[in-house]
């Protein structure tokens, strides 16, 4: 039987996004990182701001492969398929935040840390939301209203956020919508705590458009598979790109550019990006056959996920296990910040940190232990 054809360069894209995820998230502490590697504060947009949604980009263009199969399921298989990995992906989204479930008290002792306290949305449950309400919407609805409620979301989202946040300031970080619901329905308890007050960049509201993410990547993987890897489809992926960067900067007027906010121009503009992206990989890889640099990236790629756990939660056992050492910090001031002082030191620090999650996935790889939720 033959094998459903493989495109290197969605691979690459795939493990290209999880490799940049895991610098931006890991900085070396005691020095502030590059500007480039830091997300913009509020309105804005940096290179950094790109890496996340094209980790849900990503996952459209993975679902553009594995759902084929269930064509061949009955609704009742098809359904639990999607809801189990949707809630397993949230679920260890979640035990994330709690991990390691204790902490060390005042007295050297042991305590138990308090689930009334841990963070219930992130990125792994924005990811499992995502490809949970994705995967129903393109099973069950033709590919036109699929497009008629993305274009509803991106709409939808914006006059949610016009009409039920502040009215003096609707879109600001304390006073959109969003963040209304989420303490109304989460409580500030449970919200990210890392913007100085109780938000969520991850929150329910703005998961609706960032289901849009997922379903263009959706498209663009399928239209490469239908398509081929020949110029034509290039230049139909880089007008599409184009032409989404420009409505993106069009709206921005209006609606500004906003990752934490997640704004319909700030889906655009990264889909856009994203699919300029991707062809500019199909016409390196697969047109010009350049392919020795790939292997790297295709490493995160086979393991994507389960890689992204691990660089998550590494820093959190060795900090565990060596309570009080602080290993990030100690390594950095130490080494990185001698052999060179401020942002740069930050920066190898992070591509170091990196490079072992990467010997992890290479060690994986070679005894072909793919690891699937």
């Amino acid at each position: 039987m033959n094998q459903p054809q493989r495109f290197l360069s969605l691979d690459v894209f795939r493990g290209m996004t999880v490799c940049f995820m895991i610098i931006v998230n890991t900085p070396g502490s005691g020095a502030q990182p590059f500007s480039m590697l830091e997300h913009a504060a509020w309105h804005g947009f940096t290179p950094t701001d790109l890496v996340f949604p094209s980790f849900l980009f990503a996952v459209g263009n993975a679902m553009s492969f594995s759902m084929k199969k269930f064509v061949l399921m009955n609704d009742g298989e098809v359904l639990f398929k999607i809801f189990k990995r949707t809630l397993l992906i949230f679920l260890i989204g979640y035990l994330m935040y709690w991990f390691p479930f204790f902490h060390y008290n005042e007295a050297g002792g042991i305590s138990f840390a308090p689930i009334g306290n841990t963070r219930i949305m992130g990125v792994l449950q924005r990811i499992g939301l995502c490809y949970g309400i994705v995967s129903l919407m393109i099973h069950y609805l033709s590919t036109r209203w699929v497009v008629v409620w993305s274009v509803l979301f991106l709409i939808g989202y914006w006059l949610l956020l016009l009409f039920f946040g502040d009215s003096s300031d609707p879109l600001s970080m304390t006073g959109n919508a969003g963040q209304y619901l989420d303490q109304f329905v989460l409580g500030n308890a449970h919200l990210y705590h890392g913007e100085g007050i109780p938000f969520d960049p991850e929150g329910i509201l703005s998961t609706i458009p960032s289901c849009v993410n997922v379903i263009i990547g959706y498209f663009a993987g399928k239209f490469i598979q239908e398509k081929g890897k020949g110029f034509e489809s290039i230049a139909k992926l880089l007008l599409a790109g184009v032409v989404l960067v420009f409505l993106a900067w069009c709206w921005n007027f209006a609606f500004p550019i906003n990752k934490k906010l997640w704004s319909s121009s700030f889906v655009l503009i990264t889909c856009g990006l994203d699919l300029i992206i991707i062809a500019a990989l199909i016409y390196v890889i697969e047109i010009k056959s350049l392919m020795k640099w790939t292997g790297f990236f295709t490493v995160f790629g086979k393991n994507p996920l389960f890689i992204y756990i691990v660089a998550d939660l590494l820093l959190i056992i060795v900090n565990t296990i060596f309570p009080g050492s602080d290993f990030n910090g100690w390594i950095n001031t130490v080494f990185f910040q001698a052999v060179a002082p401020g942002p740069l030191g930050s920066l190898l620090f992070a591509i170091c940190f990196m490079l072992v999650c990467w010997l992890i996935g290479y060690v994986l790889d070679k005894k072909k232990i793919y690891i699937r939720v």
